[in-house]
C-alpha cells in the first residue's frame, strides 16, 4: 500500500477499536505518516520505543495505599481526560518477545492491569520486516491476531508531494524524478543506500554544504556511492540558480527549456521559492509557455506552497484552458 493508500486506511480505522501494524523496510516513512496523522487530525502524539520497554515497564510500579498496594502507570500512558490521540508503538517488533506479550492486553483489550486507555485514543504500531536485514524478533501469534496489519511500498508521487511542502533541496526532488527507481534500492551489503529517509538526509546536505565544500563523500556514504555519483553528473549539467533567476526575471519572453531534466529542475526549484510574491506572478506567467505535463506539476506545486495562488488570474486562465490536467 502506498502512503496515500496506509493514510486512507487508518483513518477509517479511526472509527473502529481495532489497532494497526504498519510492515515496511527501514527508512520509507512509517513513523513520518503516523506523525503527519497525527497533524492533520489534531491528535496528540505518544511515541514509544518498544525495544527501549522492559516488561513491567507499561505496567507501572506498586505503591502502598491505605491498606493495599495499587499500580501507577507510567506517565508516557496518556491519562483518564487527556484529549484524544494516537498511541504508537514504533519497531515494536525489534522488542524481545517477552516485551511484545507484555503488550496483549493493552492492544486487544485496551487496559492493562488498572489502567484503561482512555476513550478517544488509536493503538498503532510498526516495525521492519525479517527480510529487510534488521534486527527483529518473529511477532508472537497471540500478537499479530490482535492487529490489522498494512504493508508500506514506497511511492514516488506521495514522496514528491511530500518533499515539496518539506522544502527538500530542488535538485534532489528534480534528479528523482528522472530516476524514481532510485527512490528506494536496498542496498545488499552497502552501509549506504537509497531510501526515501537518506534523500531527505541527502537533500540537507546539499543545502548546507554549499558551493565551498565537497558534498560527494558525504552523500556517497548516505546514498551510496552509484546514486551519488548519478547525482553529481546530473548537479553539474543542469540548470544554475542564475538561470532560474533569468527565466523568472522574462518569464514571457525567456528561453524554456527543452529537455525534460531541466524542467524538472525549473520547477523544483521555482516551488521552493512558491512563498516569494515575485515568484508566483512570474510563474503564473510561465504556465501558458510550459509543456502541460510540467506546467499542471508547477501550479500543483505552487498550491501546495501557497494555496492563495488559487486567485492568480493566470492560474485561473491556466485552469479553465485545462481542466481535464486537475480532474
Amino acid at each position: 500500500m502506498t502512503p496515500t493508500q496506509i493514510k486512507t486506511n487508518l483513518n477509517a480505522l479511526w472509527s473502529t477499536r481495532w489497532p494497526a501494524f504498519i510492515w515496511g523496510p527501514p527508512g520509507v516513512g512509517k513513523s513520518a505518516i503516523i506523525a503527519q496523522l497525527a497533524a492533520d487530525n489534531g491528535l496528540a502524539l505518544v511515541d514509544i520505543r518498544a525495544p527501549l520497554l522492559d516488561p513491567t515497564d507499561l505496567r507501572g510500579i506498586p505503591a502502598v495505599v491505605g491498606d493495599r498496594a495499587e499500580w501507577f502507570a507510567p506517565s508516557f500512558l496518556p491519562r483518564e481526560g487527556a484529549a484524544p490521540g494516537i498511541l504508537f508503538f514504533d519497531e515494536l517488533n525489534a522488542a524481545p518477545p517477552i516485551v511484545q506479550a507484555s503488550l496483549y492486553q493493552l492492544v486487544l483489550d485496551r487496559r492493562i492491569g488498572e489502567y484503561r486507555l482512555p476513550d478517544g485514543w488509536r493503538i498503532v504500531a510498526a516495525g521492519n520486516r525479517e527480510q529487510d536485514r534488521s534486527v527483529v524478533f518473529r511477532m508472537p501469534d497471540a500478537l499479530a491476531n490482535r492487529f490489522v496489519h498494512l504493508d508500506f511500498t514506497p511511492s514516488f508521487d506521495d514522496w514528491r508531494a511530500w518533499a515539496v511542502t518539506r522544502h527538500l533541496n530542488p535538485m534532489v526532488i528534480a534528479f528523482l524524478s528522472l530516476r524514481r527507481e532510485l527512490l528506494h534500492k536496498p542496498g545488499g551489503n552497502e552501509r549506504a543506500f537509497p531510501t526515501p529517509r537518506s534523500w531527505e538526509i541527502a537533500g540537507d546536505i546539499l543545502d548546507a554544504f554549499g558551493p565551498r565544500v565537497s558534498s560527494d563523500e558525504a552523500l556517497a556514504g548516505t546514498v551510496g556511492t552509484g546514486a551519488a555519483i548519478e547525482l553529481r553528473k546530473f548537479l553539474d549539467s543542469e540548470l544554475t540558480s542564475a538561470d532560474i533567476d533569468a527565466l523568472l526575471a522574462s518569464p514571457e519572453i525567456a528561453p524554456i527549456p527543452t529537455k525534460a531534466s531541466s524542467l524538472y529542475v525549473m520547477v523544483s526549484n521555482i516551488a521552493r521559492r512558491g512563498k516569494e510574491e515575485t515568484v508566483r506572478v512570474a510563474a503564473g506567467r510561465l504556465l501558458g509557455r510550459l509543456p502541460l505535463e510540467f506546467a499542471t506539476m508547477l501550479a500543483k506545486d505552487l498550491l501546495r506552497e501557497w494555496p492563495l495562488f488559487v486567485r492568480d488570474e493566470h492560474f485561473k486562465g491556466f485552469i479553465s484552458a485545462n481542466k481535464e490536467a486537475f480532474a
